[in-house]
C-alpha cells in the first residue's frame, strides 16, 4: 500500500531505489553470545579496539589520497575515539560487572555518548552519534559481524542514526539517497553525503520505522517528500522529473561557458567555495571564475600534527595554478567552534562559537599561524592570490596580522625563499562588530567577503541548527540586509572590492538585491553557480535596483523572501 512521509530536505536531488535499513539491533547478537574466560574477553576487547584503529587509519589514508579531506577529518575523529583510553577503561569496568566483551563495549560507548548528549552545545550533542558509531564498530568486530556492503544496484540508506563510517565506506555510485530519522545539516552523516552530492532527507523522527527494509522509495531531497512503495503512475511521473533533472544538468553545463552578465551588461564574478585544492577543476566545470573561499582548515583536519609550511605551500600553489590567472582567496585556519582539533589541546568551552577560535587562535599561536602565512605568500607567486581572515571583530586584529605578514616576509627573505608582495588581504565580515566597523576596517584592507552563515546567526541570536528557533534564521531579515548594505557601501567608498561567500550567495532570490547593492563577487558551492548565473542573465540592473528599493522599505524578512520569489 503506497503512502507518503515528509521530513526536511537537506541535500537536493531526486532518487528512486530500494531501501537498505541500517542501525541493526546488536542486542540479539549479544544475547546469543557465549563469553569465554575473563582473560579471553579482555583480549577480545583489546584486539577489537586495535583492529578498529587500524581499519580507520587505512580509511583515512584512502580518503586523504582522494582529496576527501573533510571526510578524512571525520574518520580521524573516530580513530581518536577508538584509541581514547577512557573508552577502554570504561569497557574493562563494564566487563568486570557483566563478563561479556561485546556487552561491555556497547554499554561503555552508550554511557560516553549519553554524556555528550547532555551538553548544551549542539555540535557536541551530535558527536554522540560518532561515539555510538565507534562502539558499534568495535562490538561488531568482537561478534564477528561484517560491515554493511551493497552488492547489487544503488540503494537508499535509511536509519534513525546512520553511522558516518557506513556512508564513508560505501562507494558513492552505490548510494542513491539517504534518509535519516534524526540528524541535521551539521551531523557527520549529512556532511559526508553533501560532499558526495547524495540526495538526503532528515528529521523523520519515529516515522522512520514506517519504512520497511527493501521497500521501493521515491526520495525528493528538495521538498523532503518520501513516497514508500509508490504506484507505477507515481514512479512514471518521477521518472519524468529525473529526466528533467538530467536535462537541467546538461543545460547548466552549457551555461557554464557563458559570461555572467545582466541583460544590460553588468557583470558579477561567480566563484567557488572549496575545501581542498583538488576541488578547483570540478568548480571550473560549473563556470567558476576562480575561488572565493578556500577553506584551509581541512588541511589541518585528519592529521596527528599541524601541517608544515611545505605541505601547505604545495596545496595552495596547486589551487592557485588551477585558477588559471583568476583569483584564489585562501581563508586562514578557521578552527574552533564546530571544528576542534585535538592536537591543538584547546580546553573544552561551554560556547565554542563565541570562544577561542579562528583568528583568535592564530594571533595567540604563532607556531600555527606563521607557517600558513609564509606558505600563502610563497604560493602567491604562481597566480593571483588573497589571504582572508575569519572572525575579525576589530581593527587591532588586522594590524597584528599586517605585522605578522611583514615578519613572515623577513623570514622568507632570510631563508632565500621567493614570495609574492601582491597577495591581497581581506576579512570575512561575519560578526555584527565587523559589519558596523567596515567604514574603518576598509582603510586597512584590500577586500571584504561577507560570511552570511555566521553573520545571520550572530545578528539574530539564532542557532540555525536548533529546531526550536531555526525558523527565525533568515538572511532576508531587514537587520541583516542593512548590515550587508553598509558593508558594501563601505567597500565602495574606500575603493576596495566586496564579495560574499555564505549560503546567501547561492540563493537566486537574493542575487538581484545583492547586485543592486553593488556586490562585486559571489562565491558558493560549485553546483549552485549555474542557477545563480541563470538568474543574473535573465534580468537587468534596472530591475534589480527597483527590487532593492522596494525591499529596503519592507519590515519583515519572510515578506521580503516571498516578494523576491515573485517579483523577478
Amino acid at each position: 500500500m503506497p503512502y507518503e512521509l515528509r521530513g526536511k530536505g537537506v541535500i537536493t536531488g531526486i532518487s528512486i531505489a530500494k531501501v537498505m535499513k541500517l542501525g541493526e539491533d546488536l542486542q540479539s547478537y549479544i544475547d546469543a553470545y557465549t563469553p569465554g574466560t575473563a582473560e579471553e574477553e579482555v583480549s577480545k576487547i583489546k584486539e577489537a579496539l586495535a583492529y578498529a584503529a587500524e581499519v580507520l587509519q587505512t580509511n583515512i589514508k584512502t580518503l586523504r589520497d582522494k582529496g576527501m579531506l573533510e571526510q578524512a577529518g571525520i574518520m580521524e575523529a573516530h580513530r581518536m575515539m577508538v584509541q581514547d583510553p577512557m573508552l577502554e577503561e570504561n569497557a574493562m569496568l563494564k566487563l568486570g560487572a557483566c563478563g561479556s566483551a561485546p556487552k561491555a563495549v556497547l554499554e561503555a560507548s552508550e554511557e560516553n555518548a549519553s554524556i555528550f548528549e547532555q551538553m548544551d552545545d549542539t555540535y557536541f550533542r551530535e558527536r554522540a552519534v560518532d561515539i555510538r558509531d565507534v562502539g558499534k564498530r568495535v562490538t561488531r568486530r568482537i561478534l564477528g559481524l561484517k560491515e554493511k556492503t551493497v552488492d547489487g544496484g544503488a540503494v537508499i540508506l535509511c536509519g534513525e542514526e546512520i553511522e558516518p563510517s557506513v556512508i564513508a565506506n560505501i562507494p558513492t555510485e552505490k548510494i542513491a539517497g539517504v534518509i535519516l530519522g534524526n540528524g541535521s545539516t551539521t551531523c557527520h552523516a549529512v556532511i559526508i553525503a553533501k560532499a558526495r552530492a547524495i540526495p538526503t532527507v532528515a528529521g523523520l523522527g519515529d516515522k522512520i520505522k514506517d519504512i520497511p527494509d527493501n521497500a521501493e522509495v521515491i526520495l525528493n531531497g528538495e521538498t523532503g517528500e518520501i513516497f514508500v512503495e509508490p504506484t507505477e503512475d507515481l514512479i512514471a511521473s518521477y521518472q519524468v522529473k529525473l529526466e528533467e533533472q538530467r536535462r537541467l544538468k546538461e543545460h547548466y553545463a552549457q551555461l557554464s561557458k557563458l559570461p555572467t552578465v545582466t541583460k544590460d551588461g553588468v557583470e558579477v564574478d561567480l566563484m567557488a567555495n572549496i575545501s581542498t585544492h583538488l576541488d578547483v577543476e570540478a568548480a571550473m566545470k560549473f563556470g567558476a571564475k576562480g575561488v572565493g573561499l578556500f577553506r584551509s582548515e581541512f588541511l589541518f583536519m585528519g592529521r596527528d600534527t599541524i601541517p608544515d609550511e611545505e605541505t601547505q605551500f604545495k596545496a595552495y600553489k596547486e589551487a592557485i595554478e588551477k585558477c588559471n590567472g583568476h583569483l584564489c582567496v585562501i581563508r586562514t585556519m578557521d578552527i574552533g567552534g564546530d571544528k576542534p582539533l585535538p592536537y591543538l589541546n584547546i580546553p573544552e568551552e561551554e560556547n565554542p562559537f563565541l570562544g577561542y577560535r579562528a583568528i583568535r587562535i592564530c594571533l595567540n599561536r604563532r607556531e600555527v599561524f606563521m607557517p600558513q602565512v609564509k606558505a600563502i605568500l610563497r604560493a602567491g607567486l604562481y597566480g593571483k592570490a588573497a589571504m582572508m581572515l575569519p572572525m575579525v571583530i576589530n581593527v587591532e586584529e588586522v594590524k597584528q596580522v599586517r605585522a605578522i605578514i611583514e615578519e613572515a616576509k623577513s623570514q622568507l627573505a632570510h631563508e632565500e625563499k621567493p614570495f609574492s608582495n601582491n597577495v591581497q588581504l581581506g576579512i570575512m565580515v561575519e560578526t555584527p562588530a565587523a559589519a558596523v566597523m567596515t567604514p574603518v576596517l576598509a582603510k586597512y584592507l584590500d577586500f571584504f567577503s561577507i560570511g552570511t552563515n555566521d553573520l545571520v546567526q550572530y545578528t539574530l541570536a539564532v542557532d540555525r541548527v536548533n529546531t526550536n528557533v531555526s525558523y527565525l534564521y533568515n538572511h532576508f531579515n531587514p537587520a541583516v540586509l542593512r548590515l550587508i548594505k553598509l558593508t558594501i557601501e563601505s567597500a565602495r567608498n574606500n575603493n576596495i572590492w566586496v564579495g560574499m561567500c555564505g549560503e546567501m550567495a547561492s540563493d537566486p532570490n537574493a542575487t538581484a538585491i545583492l547586485m543592486a547593492m553593488g556586490i562585486n563577487e559571489l562565491s558558493m558551492s560549485a553546483p549552485s553557480i549555474p542557477r545563480v548565473k541563470e538568474k543574473i542573465r535573465s534580468i537587468t540592473s534596472a530591475q534589480a535596483k527597483a527590487a532593492l528599493d522596494t525591499v529596503m522599505t519592507m519590515e519583515d524578512g519572510n515578506a521580503i523572501k516571498e516578494y523576491l520569489q515573485t517579483a523577478l
